[in-house]
């Protein structure tokens, strides 16, 4: 067997990939699989090994009554299989238990024509009772395509005889990638649907690396962003293929992934797989409540530190399932600090219970409550159907003895029950009296918090943590991790100065000084000293000395009202508008804007709006009207904006109806029921939406990439509002933009505190670089990739280098410079600016930064990195040793300008027509045509040269209107021609017609004998013909049968390389 050792970290590698596939199914034997493996089996064979699992499953009287299923009965079942189609309903399927059948079988007198239940699967046997664990070697999958041959995949894992888990193996040195990319290409065909419809998750492995993803289904899109790799409990990366083999592979870890960590989100319609963090963390909380002893009181659980965008309420769901299906609680209550995010969740937690229920089987699954005694009513009740329970903390504290409509009984009854209270977003209101209340009231309940950013030591409230409510932190996933594990994004903060420092520090010094001007305060002394004290001396942000003493900066002079005024907040409406086109691309992206006052989101609303811009903007704030002063201007601008934003959307909200209102303004920035489709309808979009506290927390969209904020922010605060910006979406949105416009620089200080508290202290990738940085790495990626086709003799990047290192590393570094453009563009490059300007901020001088490379240069290396893939991954192929980036190959390299090209040409042709044309002039005319050349793919540089001979020698008189590129393409229409003429009449006598026919299809190793095509072809050939040109070829007699053979293979390798010259005899 071929093996090697791989570096100090032991990892053993394969040369092959048949080395490698028996290696996994060894080590998957001792970790829970059976040892018996079935080999090369077909889906038909599968489905009979299905069949003889449910028999002895289900043998009993009321059951098959030992009597086999029939291939009907089996055919009813792969029909429920077929009709339900995609893994999210089919999670429902299997997680689901049973599966019913009408007995067909004549044999089974006491069932026949009537309807039996099978078991066909149990999430809670693991490892235990009619649990079996098979592995299938080289399945072969029959695709939908009469025209591609069927397939073989590499390993499926099958659980009670249904194939739930797919594996693609690929060898050492060949990227986890290619995996992946050949498990989509199987979806592509269709592969995965009858009996391999059941899949759930896809594996893509080589020996270095594993990725693992939920199976999109027919209809879904694979996206890269969702493909996950292992880790152990600290968030490190498992890459070990052993490990992996004995970690996320094995049992009881297959068995719980599919029953347990796997959630079929009707919301979206996608089924999805938990990552490792949200594993360990539901795992904790569930063995913390199995171990809990019931008769103490004031018992502390813990709490679930996962960074903001990391799943957190998919985590808290499967949290409370897990205990709910256990048992080891009577009632399971997530607890909101908001009626409106209740409300929310309560949503979300019954769109993860399952696809395709109905609503009324949805509000059956998680239990909501309209009021208090709804509530009371939900936790003295024994039905299992309410176990689980959402409400918020508000309607959870009126439980009490205090509280004189309740009865004492009541209380007694709920609190003889074993319960969890499960809190989200634990870092806001549970530090105040209701949180307290309920402590109290239910002494021996269980208390587990869920944040993203925890209260610590350095800003706890009212002398707690949420360490002293909650007890232990269980999990860590910080947003650090998230970051480099590229779960969430990070950010690009920018802080935006409205008033200049020397301004304000002037404005400041005098008012210290005691001074009207600053020459009344330069001609007295003692006002001269405070004067330049505060000019020169105090920063511009306060901070805190290691005593723990708060010395103030000038910022901390500063009004408030300085930040009400007309030039503030025009200044803050400018820099949104000026930058508004770049930074939500075109309008594709939607953005936050964080206000300080009510009355000050409705300035800046009016401030919109009577600047008239095209923006779609709307606010949304605490519509409840009190008597205090203002009272007036909020009412007044609640109904100019509710009454806007009818007239805008075609709605008829009221003030009595602001939270329906708040709610839909939700759903158009998520993209949720009933907008999925909003980008292709934008006039229904929300460019900007202006808050003052609401939707800074728990709220997610992927469609937010901005968020501007005039308002100032602690600690856990400004991470929970950045968060808003950093779900991942797609190359076009690389990170989080926010930019911040009061008191920028004492706001610096304390986004330097916050990422300090909420990184673990390990900032690295926290934040984007700059524009000015991704500049210079582009230009040094190019430097390096320029390098690697000039080493190897090419100019201009007119083809690939040879060697298969020099690819890999042309792939690995253009993928690198891509990652780098993308930032920049959404900092502010476009490729029709070439030089930039930046103020060094030690020297104060400018720095010119030039783009070492223009869009047709850039255009041209997709064109070559494409080509890495030679146009045809098909199978059979030989697997590609580089990572292949997925969007790069979809940028539209038709952009590649040929008109640019054909003004090179006419230049040519003028110079050349020239009756004194310098040569010197000539020779650089004709440099500059063969530089654009490396436009072309390689077969159309051939035929320009061969065009460009023909005009050189005078063959070929240039028509006026005919463009350089279409001369080129039909000199290779021609000979494509030729060359197909030549095969056919001059060397194999065969049938022309039947030949260009086959050219014209996509045809394969694998197809070209599709319907006996390839054979019927080969039979129209002239033997004796193509006798005499092998012969004339190779200078000897040849007997028929080695005529065929080579007939066979010339004619073989002509079609399937879209033909080429053929030899002709000398």
């Amino acid at each position: 067997m071929a093996r090697t050792w791989k570096g100090n970290d032991r990892i053993m590698g394969f040369s092959k990939e048949s080395d490698f596939e028996q290696a996994l199914i060894d080590l998957l034997k001792n970790y829970g699989w059976e040892r018996e493996v079935i080999k090369n089996p077909t889906e038909g064979e599968l489905i009979q090994n299905w069949a003889n699992i449910l028999y002895e499953n289900n043998r009993g009287i009321d059951r098959l009554n030992d009597y086999p299923l029939t291939d009907g009965e089996m055919r009813q079942i792969i029909e429920q299989i077929e009709t339900l189609k995609t893994p999210l309903r089919l999670n429902g399927f299997i997680n689901g238990g049973s599966v019913a059948i009408t007995r067909d079988n004549p044999d089974d007198t006491a069932h026949f024509g009537k309807e039996v239940s099978l078991k066909i699967y149990e999430r809670r046997e693991i490892a235990a009772g009619q649990s079996r664990y098979q592995i299938a070697e080289q399945p072969e999958f029959p695709t939908k395509s009469k025209i591609l041959n069927d397939r073989r995949g590499d390993l499926m894992l099958l659980i009670n005889g249904m194939p739930v888990i797919h594996i693609e193996l690929k060898k050492s040195g060949v990227p986890v990638s290619q995996a992946s990319n050949q498990i989509e290409k199987y979806a592509d065909e269709g592969i995965f649907s009858g009996l391999f419809a059941l899949v759930q998750i896809f594996v893509a492995m080589n020996p270095e690396e594993t990725l693992y993803f939920a199976n999109p289904g027919p209809e879904g899109k694979f996206n890269p962003n969702y493909y996950f790799h292992w880790a152990d409990f600290n968030n490190e990366p498992i890459n070990d293929w052993k490990q992996i083999g004995a970690t996320l592979l094995s049992i009881p870890m297959a068995h719980q992934l599919i029953g347990f960590y796997t959630v079929a989100d009707d919301s979206d319609g996608v089924l999805k797989v938990m990552r490792s963090y949200q594993y360990y963390a539901a795992n904790a909380i569930s063995d913390k409540v199995a171990k809990t002893k019931w008769e103490k009181d004031n018992q502390l659980g813990g709490y679930i530190w996962h960074t903001t965008g990391s799943g957190k309420t998919m985590t808290s769901f499967k949290s409370a399932q897990l205990i709910a299906t256990s048992k080891d609680a009577d009632k399971v209550v997530f607890l909101m600090d908001r009626i409106e995010l209740g409300t929310q969740s309560l949503k979300e937690y019954r769109n993860f219970a399952g696809a395709g229920l109905s609503e009324q089987q949805k509000s059956n699954t998680v239990q909501e409550t309209e009021d208090t005694h709804v509530l009371v009513g939900k936790l003295k009740s024994t039905d299992p159907a309410d176990t689980l329970i959402v409400t918020s903390i508000q309607k959870m504290s009126n439980i009490s003895e205090e509280n004189e409509g309740l009865k004492a009984a009541d209380i007694e009854i709920i609190n003889a029950k074993r319960l969890v209270f499960i809190v989200d977003e634990a870092h806001r209101s549970t530090f105040g009296d209701m949180l307290r209340t309920i402590k109290d009231t239910f002494k021996r309940a269980l208390f587990f918090g869920f944040t993203g950013t925890p209260i610590q030591e350095e800003n706890q409230k009212k002398m707690n943590t949420t360490s002293t409510v909650f007890g232990n932190e269980l999990h860590r996933y910080s947003i650090a991790d998230g970051i480099r594990d590229k779960n969430v994004l990070g950010f690009d903060p920018y802080k935006v100065l409205t008033f200049k420092d020397k301004d304000v520090r002037t404005v400041v010094a005098l008012e210290k000084a005691k001074a009207g001007t600053v020459e009344e305060a330069m001609a007295d002394e003692t006002k001269k000293k405070i004067f330049l004290d505060y000019m020169q001396n105090i920063p511009m942000a306060g901070y805190y000395e290691d005593s723990g003493l708060y010395l103030k900066g000038i910022e901390d002079y500063l009004p408030n009202s300085q930040y009400r005024t007309e030039e503030h907040q025009s200044m803050v409406v400018k820099d949104i508008l000026d930058n508004w086109m770049i930074l939500s691309q075109n309008g594709k992206f939607h953005a936050i804007f964080a206000t300080s006052s009510i009355p000050e989101a409705i300035e800046y609303y009016q401030r919109f709006k009577g600047i008239d811009s095209k923006l779609k903007i709307t606010a949304l704030f605490d519509p409840n009207i009190d008597n205090n002063g203002g009272a007036k201007v909020k009412e007044d601008g609640l109904k100019e904006i509710i009454e806007d934003y009818n007239n805008k959307y075609g709605q008829d909200y009221t003030a009595a109806s602001f939270a329906k209102m708040k709610k839909d303004i939700a759903a158009r920035l998520a993209h949720k029921k009933p907008y999925e489709r909003i980008e292709r309808e934008p006039e229904k979009e929300i460019d900007i939406l202006i808050v003052v506290d609401q939707m800074l927390t728990g709220f997610d969209s992927k469609w937010i990439n901005t968020l501007y904020m005039d308002k100032v922010l602690k600690y856990e605060n400004i991470i929970q509002a950045f968060s808003r910006t950093n779900r991942l979406f797609g190359p076009d949105k690389p990170f989080g933009t926010i930019k911040y416009y009061r008191r920028p620089h004492t706001m610096e200080k304390f986004i330097e505190a916050a990422v300090k508290l909420y990184s673990g202290d390990r900032p690295l990738g926290l934040f984007a670089q700059r524009l000015q940085k991704n500049l210079n790495n582009m230009n040094l990626l190019y430097e390096q990739i320029r390098d690697v086709f000039e080493q190897t003799g090419i100019r201009n990047f007119e083809k690939l280098p040879s060697e298969i290192a020099e690819r890999k590393k042309f792939a690995d570094l253009f993928r690198q410079f891509n990652d780098y453009l993308e930032a920049a563009k959404v900092q502010g490059f476009n490729w029709k600016q070439i030089e930039y300007s930046f103020k060094n901020d030690e020297t104060g001088e400018n720095e010119i930064i030039t783009v070492a490379l223009d869009e047709t240069t850039y255009l041209v290396l997709v064109k070559r990195y494409k080509e890495l893939f030679g146009g045809d991954s098909g199978s059979g192929g030989a697997d590609v040793p580089y990572d292949i980036d997925g969007y790069i190959t979809t940028i539209d390299t038709d952009k590649i300008d040929s008109d640019y090209m054909n003004s090179r040409f006419e230049k040519y042709l003028k110079i050349l027509h020239t009756d004194d044309a310098d040569a010197e002039e000539l020779k650089k005319a004709e440099e500059e045509l063969h530089k654009t050349f490396a436009t072309l793919s390689q077969e159309e540089q051939k035929y320009a040269n061969i065009f460009l001979h023909d005009i050189q020698s005078g063959d070929i008189i240039v028509s006026a209107g005919k463009t350089f590129k279409e001369y080129v393409i039909e000199y290779c229409l021609q000979a494509k021609d030729d060359q197909i003429h030549r095969l056919a009449a001059y060397a194999l006598g065969l049938n022309e017609m039947m030949l260009r026919d086959m050219m014209a299809q996509h045809i394969t190793e694998d197809n070209i004998n599709e319907f006996g095509r390839f054979d019927a072809l080969k039979a129209t050939v002239d033997k004796e013909r193509a006798k005499a040109y092998f012969e004339a070829i190779t200078g000897q007699k040849l007997p028929i049968p080695k005529v065929n053979v080579r007939v066979d293979k010339l004619l073989r390798d002509f079609i399937i390389q879209g033909g080429f010259e053929i030899e002709i005899p000398g």
